[in-house]
């Protein structure tokens, strides 16, 4: 083996191969999936979590926040909707890319598991358009999915997660899979979260909850695609311990480095100076906090000295919370409002 294994395709159907996987790249697998005989044992219980998340935009009544959108102040209107035209753009390349790492998974329940990824992905993208259907106008839907064009700080930020996936698209290596893995961490663990606690302000000041819960479901799903893509990486380097160098451990710091920069820019945009209820330093120190906490989930030493704890205390009750069918937001059960695609709770003005 090289510094520049390429990895096979997983066979649709391996007659000579075992339905346990003998690795979970570049292995042997007939791709048969036994969940009583995996070669990963902690691929059963995120099967079942990830199970247990299952959840559509069709439960989240937008009544309320149909009439509370008109009444936001002009900023937050505006960060509302590009937000969401960055999440959007996100989640879109997001699919693709799990898609394309489940290709090279010769372990069939971790192939299960990026199929549900992926199709959780799809839920995502949809509960967007959902959300601005409900609020905006269809002109207005559409400039929001037209953002990633248009807006030069969301460009930069895009391409440079996107030019990270296509090095691996282009050229499938054990090298370019890892480095892959780095971007989709800062993908689904940083860049979402400048945003995210935007939302949660919203909702912690009785605002556009109906957005923010959806938000939340969204934000649950992503702590368990990190953690999913981390013992990935982790099951990959056990395998090929050789790239486990010091040239990997500076690519991850130098690239964590450069997103939290690009997310900080992001939030002094987005955020600025007078939201209210959200102050800009304490979300730049949280965006060099979860660059730490990323960072390390990946096995790796935290780029920025100090930034241990979260300084958006108040924010732990949005991002931990086990939601089932408990709304977050009030602490009581969620009676939930079925409504279709086409309505979104209009008749309920």
């Amino acid at each position: 083996m090289t510094l520049f294994d390429s990895l096979s395709k997983r066979a649709i159907m391996d007659n000579e191969a075992p339905n346990r996987s003998t690795a979970i790249i570049n292995g042997s697998c007939s791709n048969v999936l036994n969940w009583d005989d995996v070669a990963y044992p902690w691929a059963y219980p995120k099967y079942k979590r990830m199970l247990a998340n299952f959840w559509t935009p069709f439960e989240i009544n937008m009544s309320q926040d149909i009439k509370q959108f008109p009444q936001l102040a002009e900023n937050e209107q505006n960060a509302f909707l590009k937000i969401i035209g960055l999440l959007a753009l996100l989640d879109s390349i997001q699919t693709d890319y799990a898609g394309k790492v489940a290709d090279y998974i010769t372990d069939s329940s971790i192939n299960a598991l990026m199929i549900i990824l992926a199709q959780q992905e799809v839920i995502h993208n949809h509960s967007y358009s959902y959300v601005l259907s409900s609020i905006v106008p269809k002109s207005v839907q559409d400039e929001v999915f037209e953002y990633w064009r248009n807006e030069p700080v969301l460009r930069k930020r895009n391409e440079f997660v996107t030019s990270g996936y296509e090095a691996f698209a282009e050229q499938p290596t054990v090298e370019n899979l890892l480095k892959s893995i780095v971007f989709d961490v800062i993908l689904e663990g940083l860049f979402f979260y400048s945003g995210f606690a935007f939302f949660y302000n919203l909702a912690r000041n009785q605002k556009m909850v109906a957005s923010s819960t959806m938000i939340n479901y969204i934000n649950r799903d992503e702590q368990i695609h990190v953690d999913l893509f981390v013992k990935i990486f982790q099951e990959v380097l056990k395998q090929y311990p050789e790239y486990d160098t010091p040239e990997l451990k500076q690519f991850v710091t130098n690239t964590f480095i450069k997103a939290a920069e690009l997310e900080i820019e992001w939030a002094r945009q987005i955020i600025g100076n007078d939201m209210e209820g959200l102050h800009l330093e304490d979300v730049e120190s949280y965006i060099k906090f979860y660059a730490n906490v990323r960072c390390n989930q990946l096995g790796f030493e935290r780029p920025f000295e100090g930034y241990r704890t979260n300084p958006l205390k108040w924010i732990k009750a949005y991002e931990e919370v086990d939601l089932g069918k408990s709304d977050f937001f009030e602490q009581k059960s969620r009676q939930y409002t079925k409504v279709n695609h086409v309505d979104n709770g209009f008749d309920e003005l």
